[in-house]
């Protein structure tokens, strides 16, 4: 898998068509939840995307720092269905970390996991910060990754 990191304005129409289809395949469709994925973010944030000779595979979306929290954070992290259980996820939230830390020199990342993924992204160095919480539906929990 490869990776490409864009802002806004340089995706290509076919890029940004395919991320918004895997955000809505996954989250509106798998998780049978109706919410608004357009939220006004995604021309300010990054988009960090993975994908192979097939097509889009993995996708984060990077926020910087007052955007969305008062420090940097990683939303909108989806793996499609077909490719789960072959680390691209793991992949992609490294990848992310990086790429948050080499754009605005974070410190410390937050994000606003699924409660079910906890084990997960504590793998990855995410330290639970809150009590279970519902987000559209879903429960949820705040995250942070901090540079040791």
């Amino acid at each position: 898998m490869d990776f490409k990191l864009k802002a806004f304005d340089e995706l290509t129409v076919k890029e940004l068509y395919s991320i918004l289809q895997l955000r809505n395949e996954v989250f509106v469709v798998e998780q049978n939840c109706a919410y608004q994925d357009l939220d006004g973010y995604d021309q300010e944030a990054l988009h960090l995307f993975g994908y192979t000779d097939s097509g889009l595979i993995s996708y984060a979306r990077i926020l910087k720092p007052g955007m969305y929290y008062h420090e940097a954070g990683i939303g909108r992290v989806v793996v499609s269905p077909d490719q789960r259980g072959n680390a691209h996820g793991r992949a992609l939230i490294k990848k992310a970390v990086e790429e948050c830390r080499k754009a605005f020199h974070a410190e410390t990342i937050l994000i606003s996991a699924q409660q079910y993924l906890e084990r997960f992204y504590n793998s990855l160095g995410f330290k639970t910060e809150s009590d279970s919480y519902l987000e559209d539906n879903i429960p949820h929990i705040k995250m942070r990754w901090a540079k040791n």
